[in-house]
């Protein structure tokens, strides 16, 4: 164990057994009772929706015990790579030379008005951390292509702010709209929006909805998914830098703020990241959520594993797991007071594990971002004091 390891090394022994039912307050809630109760009460009712699609696509994962320490045995090699707490281990070096087409939008894709923008498409080929899962994981054929799409302004490149969205939620206008990204663009920062592996134009046929490819292949490939996910987001890092893009940073919302968080701890290029509503835990995610967290709960007991055991064995793409390789001056953590997808506990796990980072809270849900303008304008002044745009 590296002698300069921290107590977040341990992140999945330390947290609460009950972690996942432990209630949640904020600063807000009393000056915003009725819009966070309002809003966490409808979060509720939308999350048991969310929850049976994602037990549809992971059911088959926790249907007997015997499934349950197959994918065990499957993820040691992740348990091992978390273990070493060496982000460079797991997500190695960017993948230098990774060409990048511009291409014209498709027929029928989201337009921005007023934006030069072209579709980038790369080989996102992955190589899996466990070799076993190689021909499991490369049966997906179209999640072998990564996209995302890139507004640009002509001339000299832009500090660029890198999206990366939730699950299921990857459509291009949906976080255009969500994030006021046209009023950032106008303030004079090119915009990148990444598809998250299985989602999108990445979905295979007969996949139920986007995103579902993300658990239906078990947690192993899951594992797999998000380190993939990590090392696309290096590609394209690498291609702005190409560019002459002077500052890069990155935010996402929910399993794109954790997959944000995830990418600081990995990357020491970012000028700043912004996860928004993210998640800290996802198998605390999945415990809290139904019916996924009694699927998951019965087999578990049934089967002798313990919650500890299976946050450890996902650990190895958690940002707990590692050292921040940015100051945490430069990350500003979002979360809604009434959030009940991603709830406040989350967010603060988040925010602690990046000393001397910045939070602000909102008295919203995981959708409905009530005063979202006050954190939109935040951001901006968070941006332009670590990249600048004076000149532009």
């Amino acid at each position: 164990m590296p002698a300069s390891a921290t107590a977040a090394e341990v992140w999945w022994q330390r947290l609460p057994e009950d972690f996942f039912r432990q209630a949640d307050g904020t600063e807000l809630d009393a000056d915003h009772r009725f819009k966070v109760g309002a809003s966490a009460a409808l979060d509720r009712a939308l999350r048991s929706v969310l929850g049976v699609a994602v037990t549809a696509a992971l059911g088959r994962s926790f249907l007997t015990p015997e499934r349950i320490h197959e994918q065990m045995r499957l993820m040691q090699p992740h348990q091992l790579l978390a273990d070493t707490h060496d982000s460079e281990a797991v997500f190695g070096r960017s993948r230098q030379g990774v060409h990048v087409e511009q291409l014209k939008p498709r027929v029928m894709s989201y337009r921005p008005f007023g934006v030069n923008y072209r579709l980038l498409r790369f080989d996102s080929g992955h190589q899996p951390l466990n070799p076993e899962l190689a021909q499991r994981y490369a049966r997906s054929f179209r999640n072998r292509s990564g996209y995302a799409q890139y507004w640009f302004h002509r001339g000299k490149p832009r500090p660029t702010l890198v999206m990366v969205h939730g699950f299921g939620v990857d459509a291009y206008w949906f976080n255009a709209q969500m994030f006021s990204l046209r009023w950032f663009y106008k303030q004079g920062y090119d915009v990148l929006l990444y598809t998250m592996p299985f989602h999108g134009y990445r979905v295979e046929r007969g996949d139920w909805f986007s995103g579902y490819g993300l658990f239906a292949n078990g947690l192993p490939c899951f594992n797999e998914a998000i380190v993939h996910a990590v090392r696309d987001l290096r590609v394209l890092l690498d291609f702005l830098e190409r560019r002459g893009a002077s500052k890069m940073g990155v935010s996402g919302l929910s399993l794109g703020g954790y997959t944000s968080a995830l990418l600081a701890t990995v990357d020491p290029r970012l000028a700043f990241c912004i996860p928004n509503s993210p998640v800290a835990s996802i198998v605390d995610i999945a415990r809290e959520w139904q019916p996924t967290g009694s699927l998951m709960g019965a087999t578990l007991e049934r089967a002798g594993v313990s919650l500890v055991e299976l946050r450890h064995a996902l650990a190895v793409h958690n940002p707990l797991t590692y050292a921040p390789k940015i100051d945490g001056d430069k990350v500003l953590v979002i979360g809604g007071a009434g959030d009940r997808f991603t709830p406040p506990r989350h967010v603060r796990l988040l925010h602690e594990h990046f000393p001397d980072s910045h939070l602000h809270w909102f008295p919203g849900n995981h959708l409905l971002h009530l005063h979202q303008g006050k954190y939109l304008r935040r951001m901006k002044v968070f941006m332009d004091r670590h990249c600048g745009l004076d000149g532009f």
